[in-house]
């Protein structure tokens, strides 16, 4: 095994100028997660009016963009491992541009929900070979917080996501929405050739794609890698059972106007930027672990009286909003942590590692929205429950977690990732 430090391995300063410009990109990248789906949630009802399509098939839409995002993970880790960080990058940008402007040219809800699964297939790219390229640079508690400022950083998008959306909406339609996003990506296309290559030849994988396919098999058998990742993917369930269920509980049930939706939404991504912070600030000094269990312990709670709330109405609007903050705001202390932990222990297959453990959050995030809209009544309920149930998963992943370990226990891998160089 090759015993090279993350330092030892980039070609990009840490500090200085140079290293801030270049985590710039990399929240860039990192934001087209949220914003390929924040950016038209409060057109989702006039969609459906539009294309005469059901609430339910409209949050497939969601699920149908999850789909492609876990699967296209899987996919450019390897890739990325083996071929560098900016090529797939770079290909993946132009999927993404194809699919947005196939969904912007839509005639039917079922057509939009196949150019978004394209078009989460080419934002998966930038996503997950962002989260290498911190793994490139940075190592144990150190990615953490960095993850954790990248994340504050990229919430700047979620965060204009919905109110930008809303605007866009009222002033040119719905289709406007997936135009804009056509630009973003053009935008990032062309700040990516300004982004030096974190992953020097002389340090790629150079096993063929198809046995790297193979060898997820292994990497899944491993109990911390399995914690960590149902930690965070269990948790991705809840936030995008939230995502699907939020503009049909506010605008529909609660009668909120689109435009204003926006600013609802946004108060939990504020959260999140604040527990963000707070974790950057704490997790040398406190670790990962100890901050993600207190994450998804909080996060559990929350989803509880979420799932009452919705349930039994009470307190109305503002009740719901409140615990959908607090909610929101466990993403700080779950998700830079969970990502840190599962990569932690395999420097030589960041990106490998990455897309498995991307590919098992999102996949839990189309478990948790398609639940919302396959159980979809017209009212909140649906989005409370399965909040509340993923949240209970997270927190019960925490449990697979040795207490006394902070790295992976390599030895206890099975043999066949033993030969990693």
């Amino acid at each position: 095994m090759n015993n090279r430090t993350p330092s030892e391995s980039a070609q990009v300063p840490q500090d200085g100028p140079t290293a801030i410009w270049v985590l710039g990109i990399l929240s860039a990248l990192m934001g087209f997660a949220s914003i390929s789906t924040d950016f038209y949630l409060p057109a989702l009802p006039t969609m459906a009016d539009a294309l005469h399509a059901d609430t339910g098939t409209l949050e497939w839409t969601v699920s149908g963009y999850l789909l492609g995002f876990s699967f296209g993970q899987l996919v450019w880790g390897p890739v990325g491992d083996r071929y560098g960080r900016r090529i797939p990058v770079a290909i993946g940008l132009v999927l993404f541009l194809i699919g947005s402007a196939g969904c912007a040219l839509s005639g039917s809800a079922d057509v939009i929900i196949g150019w978004r699964i394209v078009q989460a297939l080419g934002a998966s790219a930038g996503v997950v070979l962002a989260r290498a390229m911190v793994r490139d640079l940075y190592a144990g508690d150190r990615a953490a917080q960095m993850l954790s400022t990248l994340m504050t950083v990229m919430a700047i998008a979620p965060l204009l996501g919905p109110i930008l959306g809303g605007q866009i909406l009222a002033i040119a339609g719905w289709r406007a929405i997936f135009w804009t996003l056509v630009a973003v990506g053009v935008l990032t296309l062309a700040a990516l050739f300004l982004l030096p290559e974190t992953l020097p030849a002389a340090k790629r994988n150079r096993q063929p794609l198809m046995q790297a396919f193979l060898r997820y098999g292994p990497l899944l058998s491993n109990r911390r890698l399995l914690g960590f990742s149902g930690a965070g993917g269990l948790f991705y369930g809840a936030m995008f059972a939230y995502i699907a269920g939020s503009p049909f509980a506010y605008i529909t049930y609660y009668h909120v106007p689109p435009q204003l939706y926006g600013l609802l939404f946004a108060a939990g991504i504020v959260g999140i930027m604040i527990s963000n912070l707070f974790n950057a600030r704490l997790v040398m000094r406190l670790g990962g672990d100890r901050l993600l269990a207190a994450g998804t312990s909080g996060a559990a709670l929350a989803g509880i009286a979420l799932a009452l709330q919705t349930w039994l109405g009470w307190g109305g609007l503002w009740s719901l909003a409140v615990l959908l903050f607090l909610f929101a705001s466990a993403t700080g202390f779950i998700v830079a942590n969970s990502i840190a932990g599962a990569m932690a222990g395999f420097p030589d297959r960041a990106g490998a590692v990455s897309a498995l453990v991307g590919a098992l959050q999102y996949g839990s995030g189309i478990l948790g929205s398609a639940l919302v809209g396959a159980v979809a009544d017209g009212t909140p309920w649906p989005m409370g429950l399965v909040m509340a149930l993923c949240a209970i998963g997270s927190f019960a992943s925490t449990r697979l977690l040795p207490r006394a370990a902070s790295q992976f226990d390599l030895a206890t891998l099975p043999e066949a990732t033993g030969g990693i160089s």
